[in-house]
């Protein structure tokens, strides 16, 4: 069954529970998810009973009727996107309750409503469409098994070609350019490629720091796919690995495959982060784990719902998550293994099957 029609009426329920007469939904990938629209320049009205209104520019007018269909009415604009809201809004009776997406409405944006006039009344909504957008459907969920295929296969390509030498761009630009032979859109975000004592921060840039024998190789990296991401990283040893090495890599193993195998619909997010955190404090590494657990992923690769230690909402079946413990020590080095793992009522399904364990490459 299509799912845009129930994607809006989802969202018309929740508006209708709220109070509210219409939701402006400037967020792009919101957008995305509700109407199929994949361009850069969009609003969309999305009212109780009259049909949703999808306003963009000339550059979109073929593609917008391609991706949309029937599921909006379009309004292609020659100026301004603002000035065809207004015209829009119009068609609405007066002391309509309008809610605004708080999170994506720039401070300028807002104050073009506030010079709408006094027609309406506005209200801040947070999370309305991101709330629905955690639990996957059928269709959603082969994207995301899509670009994990992708993304396994690219990697596997390109550990053949890593050696030390290389610089961490230079590893990234191969793993990059296999991302595209295997079919990718694009780069779910920026390649994680972290060498030696570089492996020990988090959200390392891949920089011209070339590869040496006997050190960590941290590669971070997803896939895009019909607008969903994946997202996986893996720890390597390049030429050689010591017994401490060893050690922190099966702590961080051991981390994520109790954490994936544990976690459950309905359990609270900060009981997911304490599966994987709890065993790294037991190990000693406690104060070596500083981020969360994991997150969901789906047409942004940062997305609800969240796993980590102030995260209190339970769980929805359908969610995709990452699971990513880490150690990470300044100086010596770094370790994080992560997986994406679907949610069902039956327990984790783990999307991810590249190899866990540490292997030397190179």
């Amino acid at each position: 069954m299509e799912p845009r029609p129930q994607r809006l009426s989802a969202l018309r329920a929740a508006l209708a529970a709220g109070g509210l007469d219409a939701l402006l939904v400037t967020s792009l990938p919101n957008i995305r998810y509700l109407t199929g629209f994949s361009g850069s320049s969009a609003l969309l009205v999305v009212s109780g009973e009259s049909p949703s209104i999808l306003l963009t520019d000339f550059r979109y007018a073929v593609q917008v009727g391609d991706e949309v269909g029937d599921h909006a009415l379009v309004r292609i604009e020659p100026a301004s996107l603002w000035a065809g809201l207004r015209e829009t809004l119009k068609a609405m009776p007066g002391g309509s309750r309008i809610a605004f997406e708080s999170s994506h409405l720039r401070h300028e944006d807002f104050e073009r409503l506030s010079d709408l006039g006094a027609r309406w009344h506005w209200h801040a909504a947070l999370g309305v469409v991101e709330t629905l957008r955690e639990r996957k459907d059928t269709g959603e969920l082969l994207l995301i098994r899509e670009a994990v295929r992708i993304a396994e296969a690219a990697l596997e390509r390109t550990l053949g070609e890593v050696r030390p030498g290389l610089t961490e761009r230079q590893v990234a630009g191969i793993l990059e350019h296999h991302l595209r032979d295997f079919g990718s859109d694009g780069t779910a975000f920026d390649t994680i490629v972290a060498a030696g004592e570089r492996s020990a921060l988090p959200h390392a840039r891949a920089t011209a720091r070339e590869l040496r024998p006997g050190e960590f190789l941290l590669i971070d990296f997803g896939a895009t796919f019909g607008g969903y991401c994946s997202d996986i990283t893996r720890t390597f040893a390049l030429g050689s690995v010591n017994a401490e090495m060893r050690e922190v890599h099966d702590i961080v193993r051991e981390a994520n495959l109790t954490a994936s195998g544990g976690i459950r619909v309905g359990m609270r997010g900060r009981d997911a982060d304490s599966l994987a955190r709890g065993y790294i404090e037991r190990r000693g590494y406690g104060g070596a784990f500083g981020h969360s657990l994991g997150h969901g992923i789906g047409l942004e690769v940062h997305e609800g719902p969240r796993l980590a230690r102030i995260a209190d909402a339970p769980l929805p079946e359908g969610a995709v998550v990452t699971i990513e413990p880490g150690i990470y020590r300044p100086g010596w080095g770094g370790v994080r293994i992560e997986d994406d793992v679907h949610l069902t009522s039956e327990g984790p399904e783990l999307l991810t099957s590249f190899p866990r364990e540490l292997m030397v490459i190179g």
